[in-house]
């Protein structure tokens, strides 16, 4: 499919191999709606095999990441449905994190300040989340009344922060700063303001440069793993990686090794 959203803005840098996602709705702190929800799942969907996208950045306009749901647009709304329009939702939220982790290419989040609710959740669900100093985070669910596991988080959070961690992050509701989500590992690198989409952007663009491959089953391999046996890793890693030394991404590495200079992957 073309990839031209209409809820958020998309670029593509083709010298780079980077693809930029950026929700825009400033005024809203880029409370999501019933469109740009679709539209994010329909866009990760895409770039799973988009020709040329090595590395996705997602990054929000303005003042903020995203705020979550916006609450006329879509919380207002909710209260008119029966529960198979609400599930309908409900699962169409949940295919945006599905698409987010089915997508081979790695995502960087470039966080700055409000990350919530939804919007956290999409931070989590990127591979990577370089934030601003600015960047407050709050699953904030149980604070309308809802449980703290939602679009996947419940899974997902555990494996980012451990579950102590995750427990009280989900049931609180409560905001944390952006050194506190540094030092439990929610965060990968705190930044200045200004330079929070630029360190993302350079972040993914190094990405960008490594064996597409590779990369792709490592990003699969942490998902697929967390419900398997020691053994069965070891069966599947064993496998994945035999496949991977007859791709050539791995005869690249050894020629370029050889020749003593950086190696040009496949794009």
């Amino acid at each position: 499919m073309a990839i031209a959203p209409k809820s958020f803005l998309y670029a593509f840098d083709a010298a780079s191999g980077v693809a930029t996602l950026t929700l825009n709705r400033p005024e809203r702190l880029n409370a999501l709606t019933f469109e740009v929800y679709a539209e994010l799942r329909d866009t990760f969907a895409a770039l799973d095999l988009e020709p040329g996208v090595r590395a996705i950045v997602l990054t929000g306009s303005g003042r903020g990441f995203c705020s979550g749901g916006d609450v006329e647009d879509i919380i207002g709304a909710l209260f008119g449905r029966d529960l198979e329009g609400l599930h309908a939702f409900t699962r169409m939220t949940c295919d945006v994190v599905k698409h987010m982790r089915r997508c081979r290419r790695p995502i960087v989040a470039a966080l700055n300040g409000t990350v919530a609710g939804a919007g956290a959740v999409l931070a989590a669900a990127s591979d990577f989340r370089i934030a601003s100093e600015t960047a407050k985070i709050a699953f904030l669910f149980v604070k309308v009344g809802l449980s703290g596991a939602d679009m996947g988080v419940s899974w997902l959070l555990p494996r980012l922060v451990g579950a102590g961690h995750a427990a009280e992050l989900l049931m609180t509701g409560e905001f944390i700063t952006a050194q506190r989500a540094l030092e439990i590992g929610l965060y990968h690198r705190v930044v200045p303001v200004e330079r929070t989409l630029a360190e993302a952007t350079a972040f993914a663009a190094r990405l960008a440069l490594g064996p597409g491959e590779g990369i792709a089953v490592s990003k699969r391999a942490l998902d697929l793993e967390a419900s398997m046996t020691l053994e069965q890793a070891l069966d599947h890693e064993a496998r994945v990686q035999a496949e991977l030394m007859l791709h050539p991404d791995y005869r690249e590495a050894y020629e370029a090794f050889r020749g003593k200079r950086a190696p040009r992957f496949a794009r």
